[in-house]
């Protein structure tokens, strides 16, 4: 699903494609995407170790640095931590922790995802816009969309 990343520092909101997986057991962001991106990175108190599903242990090692983004996605808002890992081929993975929260409504034939239980706190906000700034640039883009919305109703009523 396609979901917008805001950095914290900048307010830069990007858009990018992140994978449901209940099998993760936190929210992990591949450490090449976090730095091609310009994500802050923090350095976590403890290293936390990283097993693969069949029980070993991941080649790529520790996690040691964590990102704090906010999270946009259909409306729904959140500002999180994110751990931050190795030489992936995904870039964002929202694992067990993301889907109990907020508990989406997921069509796994389509795969639509909705956010139909969004928990209140998730502040219903701005979507992001890739390469601009935040809140103030989101306006400029609901007016487009809006007067998209008003020219499309007008030509079908002609």
């Amino acid at each position: 699903m396609k979901i917008g990343l805001e950095r914290i520092d900048t307010q830069e909101g990007i858009i990018v494609k992140a994978l449901l997986d209940n099998g993760v057991t936190g929210l992990v962001m591949s450490s090449e995407f976090a730095k091609k991106q310009g994500f802050k990175m923090k350095r976590l108190e403890r290293p936390i170790n990283v097993r693969n599903v069949d029980g070993s242990f991941n080649k790529e090692g520790l996690i040691e640095n964590m990102v704090e983004v906010n999270i946009y996605y259909q409306g729904h808002r959140e500002k999180t931590e994110i751990d931050v890992i190795g030489r992936q081929k995904w870039k964002v993975i929202l694992g067990m922790p993301w889907l109990a929260r907020h508990n989406p409504e997921i069509d796994w034939k389509t795969g639509e995802v909705k956010m139909t239980r969004c928990l209140e706190e998730c502040e219903k906000q701005w979507r992001p816009v890739q390469g601009k700034l935040g809140q103030e640039k989101q306006k400029e883009e609901e007016a487009k969309e809006e007067a998209g919305k008003k020219r499309e109703e007008k030509e079908k009523t002609k």
